[in-house]
Parts: C-alpha cells; structure tokens; sequence
C-alpha cells in the first residue's frame, strides 16, 4: 500500500473516531458544561497527536504504516463506544454504568490493538510504553481536572 493511501486512511479513521468520541462524550448526562467536554475531548485526543508527532520525529520510513495503525486502533476503541451513544441519543438510555462499562472496554481493546500493531509494525516496545504512559496522564487528567474525582 502506498504512502497517499495510508495517510488517507489515517485521516479516515481519526475523523471518524472524533466523530464518534464526541457523540459519546456529548450525550453523557456527567458532562455538566461545554467546557467539560472539549476538555474532555482535548485530553482524549491528545495522547493520539502525542503519538502521531512522535511518529513523524522518530518513525522515518515506517510513519504512515505506524499512523495508519494506531488511527484503526483509535477507532476500533471509539467504536465500542458507539452502542451507548445509541442507546444514550435514541433510547434514552444513559446509565454511568453503561458509560463507563464502554471506556472500560474501549480502553482494553486499544491496549491489546495498539501492542500488536507495534509488534506487526516491528518497532520497540518503548512506543507502546510510552503509549501506555500517555494513556495513564489521560486519565489521571480525566479523573483530576475533568471529573474531580481525584483531588491532589
């Protein structure tokens, strides 16, 4: 597959998974303000753009590949999350159970996808690490500064 290709489909699957991510976060009755949610949203989506530019500075010949890769993994986990955006916007059903039982779940399956795309990529395991290390501030950040769940 050619670079063109694998940079459109890159864009594809982050458009998309915004896309999904903030329907998801949108329809969540634990969000009380706008600002809440681009917040939330922000945070979400800067582990991915952490990712991507480290990519770009360190990844020479392999980026697209490596890009491509975790945009699927990125939207595989925002695609778990799309039966409560569902069930929240047309069914009226929007438990904080169901809410967190989807990140749950989403977060677990990006885990296992993003360490077998470092694998079929054959770069270090530092990258899914780090990856790991992203996602750990994320939801620290979550809890902390979104939620107030956490307070230091």
């Amino acid at each position: 597959m050619n670079d063109n290709k694998k940079i459109l489909l890159a864009i594809i699957y982050f458009v998309l998974s915004a896309i999904i991510t903030w329907w998801f976060v949108d329809v969540c009755p634990l969000y009380s303000s706008m600002q809440q949610k681009l917040l939330s949203t922000g945070i979400a989506g800067a582990k991915w753009s952490i990712q991507i530019a480290a990519a770009f500075f360190f990844l020479k010949n392999i980026k697209w590949d490596f890009i491509k890769n975790i945009g699927s993994t990125c939207l595989a986990g925002s695609v778990i999350l799309l039966p409560y955006a569902i069930a929240a916007s047309f069914l009226n059903y929007n438990s904080a159970t169901f809410f967190l039982l989807s990140l749950i779940i989403a977060v677990v399956v990006m885990i296992v996808l993003y360490f077998l795309n470092v694998r079929t990529t054959g770069i270090s395991l530092k990258w899914f690490w780090g990856w790991i290390l992203c996602l750990a501030i994320a939801i620290t950040l979550q809890l902390t500064v979104v939620f107030s769940v956490i307070k230091f």
